[in-house]
This record gives structure tokens, C-alpha cells and sequence, in this order.
């Protein structure tokens, strides 16, 4: 058995709302509903459920998967929370699959759903955040970022219509796309994106995802038990990996590198797959200084050259490398444990996007990052390359 012996066969979402209107757990309850509607199984014979720790909602909750269980009325042999930040999606497929392999469980229910706006119940985490840099006024993520790209516009420079290039593209897939937040369903310009008010010198507004709620979920199970079952419209993982503290023994790095420098290949020659062949990409997006790092993170372009090639590329859905079509978190909203990328990819591959739909749906590339940690790049990133079952 390995990652590819198994099958992601349905996905769900909710419409991502600036606010939910309903409790996480009734949200949670109808991805479960859509998913088994979908695809015919029964609740009893979902055996295992793995969330992302992702949460607001259930932040200070050690024990949040267990509480989800009783909520949704699963008894389940394997049970999971996985912990790598916005990684945590593709992460959550990836761990579901191993289950599987190891014949822990049979039908696994991936389940991201948050109302981190609604409800928030954060922790109190004891890191370097709130002990060294908060006290001084570097709040949260937009500052981190600002640093970050302050680092890379001293090294290789930041070219501000290329990144309002990333913004306005996918701004245009969020409007097509019925499930992203109305609120940001509003066509903008480059012009807008650089008149946009500075958040954190120089992060602007429209650098910047927007926290928002919903819910969203996939089943995996094996690709036999698919075929059982007459699931043949399934999307197949081929490639996995991921990397956390990324050159972390190291005294000084240099910032503009991330772990997908490592994540990026090996996932990549697990599926057999060359850079070059990758015909959607779906990189994880709170800032867009990010997509441009993982640009070069995963050599669709040289160190430094990022800008150049968002400038000269079409990444629209019917260009010549589609990305983030729907809209990415920054347009459609940072909502259901920032799982709308793999969603997306899903969705994608099925062919089932709609005015938006790519052309070509041999394989798509989904990407997560997750935590900042001190004085470094992001500190887990994670790369799932997948394809149309055959």
C-alpha cells in the first residue's frame, strides 16, 4: 500500500461568510450530510475523522476532535488532529491516507471547519510571539510578513504591479466563484491594490488574507473500496511531503528560502512528476509575497526571478499555469482551516468548476504553510501533488 492506493472521492464546503450565521458543529454537520449524500456511504461506516488544529472555534480545546465525534454522532478507530498550521489541510489527506495503509480505519472524514470570527477561542500559546516581539509592537502575521518582504525587496527587489498582477488574477477567479465571500466579490485593479492602506509597512490591505468562517471536508478512502462502492470520479494523491523549521539550527538564513525548496521535490518525485508538468498550482496564500517565494521555492523560476515570472506568465484559469482558481484564501476568504486551495484542486480535477474550469486537468499542485517561527522563513511548509483517477 503507499499514498496513491487510495482516493479522495467527495468533497463539500460551505460559502465562506465574513461571519457565520451557524454554531461550527451544525456546519461541520452538513459537510458530513453533503459527503455521504455524495457518495452513498453510510455514517457508521465512516472509521476514522482527522481535522486540521487550524481553529479558532476550538483553539483552547485539547480535545476537539473527540468533541467533534460526539457532536457528529461518529465512533471512529482513529482519530486526529494534525498540528502544522496551514499545512494542516493537505496534511490531514496525507495522514488519512497512512491510516488507511496501515489499516487503522477504511473511510476517513477530513473535516475543516471553523467560525473563528463568530467564535473565537484561541490559545494562549507560550511561544517567542508573545514573550519577544509582540511587547515591542510586531503584531501578528502582517508584521512578519512586512519583514519578510522587506528582506526579499533588499535582496533581489519587489516589483508592486507584479504583486497587484496576483491580487487583481485572483480576485477575477473569487468573482466566478459562488462559495467565496460575497464581501470580497468585488472586481479591483492594479491601481487599487497599490492605493490599498498600509497594514504593515509595506504589507497593504490587499496583500492580506481576510479571516472568515465556514466549513469544508473530503472522504478518502482506498482506491479498492472506490471502486467498490462505483466511485470512479475520484482524485488520486501521488505526491506528499513536508518540512518544519526549515534550516532551524542555524544561527542566521537567509529568509527568503522556505522548506519547500525540500518539500517541493519530494513530493514532486514521489508522483514522477517534473515541475514543468504541473498544470494547475494552488499555493497557500496569506500574503502575496508568499506565492512569490514559493514560485521559487519550487523552481518555476530562478531565486529572485519570481516577479519577472508572475509579470510574464498568465496565471489566470484559462492561462498557461492556472493558479489559485478559486480565488485563493486572499479573495475568497481565509475560512474552513485554510482549506480552500485543496478544495479548489479537487473540485478542479473533477471538472466540476464550472465558468472557471482549467483545460487541462492531468495533475494539480496544492500547497501549505503553516507558523512563524523566530527569525526564519514560515515554519512548516507542505506540498500534495494529485491527479484525475484514471
Amino acid at each position: 500500500m503507499s499514498l496513491r492506493d487510495n482516493a479522495i472521492v467527495a468533497y463539500a464546503e460551505t460559502k465562506v461568510m465574513k461571519k457565520s450565521d451557524r454554531d461550527v458543529w451544525v456546519l461541520g454537520g452538513e459537510i458530513l450530510e453533503s459527503l455521504l449524500d455524495k457518495t452513498g456511504f453510510e455514517k457508521k461506516e465512516i472509521d476514522a475523522l482527522v481535522m486540521s488544529g487550524l481553529t479558532g472555534t476550538g483553539g483552547a480545546s485539547m480535545f476537539w476532535a473527540q468533541s467533534t465525534c460526539d457532536m457528529l454522532g461518529l465512533e471512529v478507530g482513529f482519530c486526529e488532529q494534525v498540528h502544522t498550521g496551514g499545512c494542516s489541510a493537505i496534511g490531514a489527506v496525507a495522514r488519512a491516507a497512512a491510516a488507511i495503509d496501515a489499516g487503522m480505519c477504511e473511510v476517513a472524514l477530513c473535516l475543516f471547519a471553523d467560525t473563528h470570527v463568530r467564535e473565537h477561542n484561541g490559545r494562549n500559546d507560550r511561544n517567542y510571539r508573545r514573550d519577544w516581539t509582540e511587547p515591542y509592537g510586531l503584531l501578528g502575521p502582517p508584521g512578519a510578513f512586512g519583514l519578510l518582504q522587506r528582506s526579499y525587496d533588499a535582496k533581489y527587489g519587489v516589483d508592486l504591479r507584479a504583486l497587484g498582477k496576483l491580487a487583481v488574477t485572483q480576485r477575477n477567479h473569487a468573482i466566478m466563484n459562488e462559495n467565496a465571500c460575497e464581501e470580497l466579490r468585488v472586481p479591483i485593479t492594479v491601481e487599487d491594490y497599490l492605493n490599498s492602506r498600509m497594514i504593515a509597512d509595506p504589507i497593504r490591505l490587499l496583500d492580506c488574507v481576510m479571516l472568515a468562517d465556514g466549513a469544508a471536508g473530503v472522504i478518502v478512502t482506498s482506491r479498492k473500496r472506490a471502486k467498490e462502492m462505483g466511485l470512479n470520479k475520484c482524485v488520486i494523491p501521488i505526491g506528499y511531503a513536508e518540512r518544519t523549521n526549515f534550516l532551524g539550527g542555524e544561527n542566521l538564513v537567509d529568509v527568503t528560502r522556505s522548506g519547500h525548496e525540500i518539500a517541493g521535490k519530494k513530493a514532486l518525485a514521489a508522483a514522477g512528476l517534473n515541475i514543468k508538468d504541473v498544470r494547475s498550482f494552488h499555493p497557500y496564500d496569506d500574503f502575496l509575497i508568499a506565492i512569490v517565494i514559493q514560485f521559487e521555492a519550487f523552481g518555476f523560476c530562478k531565486p529572485g526571478e519570481g516577479m519577472a515570472f508572475v509579470r510574464d506568465t498568465d496565471l489566470s484559469y484559462k492561462g498557461t499555469l492556472p493558479m489559485n482558481t478559486g480565488g485563493g484564501q486572499i479573495s475568497a476568504g481565509q475560512a474552513a482551516c485554510s482549506s480552500h486551495n485543496l478544495i479548489e484542486a479537487v473540485r478542479q480535477l473533477m471538472g466540476e468548476a464550472g465558468q472557471r474550469q482549467v483545460k487541462d486537468t492531468a495533475n494539480a499542485l496544492v500547497t501549505g504553510i503553516g507558523w512563524i517561527n523566530y527569525g526564519r522563513n514560515w515554519g512548516s511548509s507542505a506540498a500534495l501533488a494529485l491527479v484525475p483517477n484514471q
